[in-house]
């Protein structure tokens, strides 16, 4: 008996399908990721600036602060849409805090370092710092926190 496709079912059940999936452009989920990271930049700048210039907050705490805010908002648009491909595990958000606790941290040395010894003003270093954190955060989360593919494990008795 001959397998036939019948239209109700979903593309992804296909050889094809799966294949398609597999080349989706990464230009496009970088698009996204770029437009879930303008909502984030918002947040993240008007909690900074708030906290800076308002309240009068060190401008390294301030940013941290404004960093969680914008990278928890990041989690749940890019988790929902941006990598909606991934269908998730217990252990997401964990990778998730790990990238985004090393984006924190490259931000904190950057915005310090354009501060203190190219003397850049303090928004402007942290706009500065962002476009490297977008980068990098990018990269990891695409390649690991939402991975659309399990990791490779090897069964008992195999190898």
């Amino acid at each position: 008996m001959a397998f036939k496709r019948t239209d109700r079912q979903a593309p992804s059940t296909t050889l094809a399908g799966a294949s398609h999936r597999l080349r989706a452009p990464v230009l496009v989920q970088f698009v996204k990721f770029g437009i879930v990271g303008v909502s984030n930049t918002l947040l993240t700048f008007a909690v900074y600036t708030l906290l800076l210039k308002v309240f009068g907050v060190w401008y390294l705490a301030a940013s941290a602060v404004g960093f969680v805010v914008g990278a928890t908002n990041g989690f749940l648009l890019n988790r929902r849409w941006t990598f909606s491909e991934h269908v998730g595990d217990p252990l997401t958000p964990l990778r998730w805090a790990i990238v985004q606790g090393g984006g924190l941290g490259i931000n904190e040395g950057l915005l310090y370092l354009f501060v203190h010894d190219a003397r850049l003003d303090k928004l402007l270093a942290q706009a500065v710092a962002t476009v490297a954190v977008t980068l990098s955060t990018f990269t990891a989360n695409r390649a690991w926190t939402f991975r659309t593919h399990p990791p490779v494990t090897v069964a008992d008795g195999e190898m």
